[in-house]
């Protein structure tokens, strides 16, 4: 059975950093392009950022340049995000996606439930 579990959210003050993990079971995260989605409260569901098989990172997003990244354990089967100066709109509950197209997947599959960030002072 295909499980992703995401952790490391939590409140943090703007300006600072957090990095949240994607924990697979099931499947091999190492050959998936992953991705990463957010939604807050009252907004729609918007994709951040991606990484490919091949650990090229893509952006859903240009608020995301230069201060999110990914990336990946292979032995741990985890994908991470990291993330800095982060704002107060960066708020929201980040979800972990296997497949998806924007870094060369065949579509979304397997979703976390997703782990929530609050950036407030």
């Amino acid at each position: 059975q295909v499980q992703l579990v995401e952790s490391g959210g939590g409140l943090v003050q703007p300006g600072g950093l957090l990095r949240l993990s994607c924990t697979a079971s099931g499947l091999n995260l190492g050959s998936r392009a992953v991705g990463w989605f957010r939604q807050a409260p009252g907004k729609e569901l918007e994709g951040v950022i991606c990484i490919s098989s091949e650990d090229d990172i893509k952006y859903y997003i240009d608020s995301a340049k230069g201060r999110f990244s990914c990336s990946r354990d292979h032995a741990a089967n985890v994908v991470y995000l990291h993330m800095n100066k982060l704002k107060p709109e960066d708020s929201g509950k980040y979800v972990c996606v296997t497949d998806v197209e924007m870094c060369g997947g065949l579509g979304e599959s397997a979703w976390g439930q997703g782990t929530q960030v609050t950036v407030s002072s």
